[in-house]
Formats: structure tokens, C-alpha cells, sequence
């Protein structure tokens, strides 16, 4: 089965088309901009970019699978918005994953490894893994609190991710240059045993972690006289 593979929750954004099946997974073709301003304007010309690279109309694709961060609100949105969109078009299912899983479940043993991505507002998004299996649900928060909120025994013994390189002299912890950003070929991995039973299409139910930067202005208060 071809599926259609959409990652907006960090600054690199990537679209990918793999090939899932009971052998495995393949990526035919994938994009990935690293820009943390630019989601709404690469991600649909990159998808469309996979599907010719690999020769396949968009009416072949059976399936679509986004990562739902956590990730900033507007960034994650374009992403989650693009695949709903395709999906719906097509009348296929979608399927989500939890965008750090995708750095996680790369991560090497031994021992615990601590997964960031960048936050902004000098946070990151984190959670822990051990041979690739979450510990501790997504959370975000300063690199400091992160490090103290964590057992000094039997804690993380390593770091990965883009949050992680940028906040390595806070975190303290020896960080891997690889991988920095979630992989499609992981993120369809993750997803591929659903894709393959039929599960139901699942709602792309976004983890924001925090509200988003900019808000509705409050209503303006009476003047008393």
C-alpha cells in the first residue's frame, strides 16, 4: 500500500511517500525543508514533489500518516490540516503518531535516552525512551526543570534531537549529532502493523502541550465614571 507521510512539528518539514507492506517498509521519496517559518508555503509543493519523483498519482495513495507533535500550534497545524485534507479527498484513513516516537524509537541502548525537540520560549518537548519504548509521555518544559525533574539513578545516559544539540550545555547529558529530526521512514514504521490490519482511520488530534502564541484580544473593559 502507498502511504502519504507528513512531519510539521519540528523546523524540519518533511513529506514523504513510502510503500507499506507484511515485507516491510520503503521510502520512495521524501522532502524535507529545514525552516521554522515556512510549513504553510513548502509542505504541499514537496508532497506533490514525492509523488512525481516516485511516478504515482495521488489517486494510488491508500493511506496517510502525520506526526501530532507535540509541536508549536501554527506549525503543527499546517501539517495536521494537509494530511486531514488528503485523506478526506481520497477517502482514505489517517493515522497519527507521536512525532518524538519517531526520534525515540531510533534511539540506541544501552540505558535510557532523553528525546528533545525545540520548544521555542527556550523550552524544549521531551520524553524519555528505553530501547525504543516511551517511558514518560510528551511534556514540555525548560532544559533545566527537565534535567531536575528526572532521577538522578537510572535517568537518561544520552540525548537526542534538535532540542537537545541546542540546549546540550544546559542538559549535560552527551548528545548525538543523529538523528535531529523525526524520520518518515520511522514515523510509517511506527504506524505500518495499523495500516496493514485495516484499522479504523484515527482523528490527527494535535498535542499542542501549551496554548499558542497568539490569542484573541480580551474584550475591553468598561470605563467607570
Amino acid at each position: 500500500m502507498l502511504v502519504v507521510v507528513v512531519d510539521t512539528s519540528t523546523p524540519a518539514v518533511t513529506a514523504a511517500l513510502a510503500e507499506v507492506s507484511r515485507d516491510g517498509v520503503t521510502v520512495l521519496a521524501e522532502r524535507a525543508t529545514v525552516d521554522a517559518r515556512a510549513h504553510g508555503e513548502v509542505l504541499a509543493p514537496q508532497l506533490s514533489s514525492c509523488l512525481l519523483d516516485a511516478g504515482v498519482s495521488i489517486t494510488s495513495v491508500g493511506a496517510v500518516v502525520a506526526g501530532v507533535g507535540p509541536g508549536p500550534f501554527t506549525g503543527l497545524r499546517v501539517g495536521l490540516v494537509t494530511a486531514a485534507s488528503v485523506a478526506q479527498s481520497l477517502g482514505v484513513p489517517t493515522y497519527g503518531v507521536v512525532s518524538l516516537d519517531g526520534l525515540g524509537a531510533a534511539a540506541p541502548g544501552p540505558g535510557p535516552t532523553l528525546v528533545a525537540t525545540d520548544a521555542r520560549r527556550k523550552e524544549i518537548y521531551w520524553a524519555v525512551y528505553l530501547d525504543g519504548v516511551r517511558l514518560t509521555d510528551p511534556a514540555v518544559g525548560r532544559p533545566a526543570d527537565v534535567i531536575a525533574s528526572l532521577p538522578p539513578d537510572g535517568g537518561p545516559v544520552r540525548a537526542i534531537g534538535d532540542g537537545a544539540l541546542k540546549y546540550a550545555d544546559v542538559l549535560g547529558l552527551p548528545v548525538l549529532e543523529t538523528p535531529r529530526y523525526p524520520s518518515p521512514s520511522v514515523l510509517v514504521g511506527l504506524a505500518a502493523s495499523r495500516i496493514l490490519d485495516g484499522a479504523p482511520s484515527e482523528p490527527l488530534t494535535p498535542q499542542y502541550l501549551r496554548r499558542p502564541d497568539a490569542t484573541e484580544p480580551h474584550a475591553r473593559k468598561p470605563v467607570l465614571t
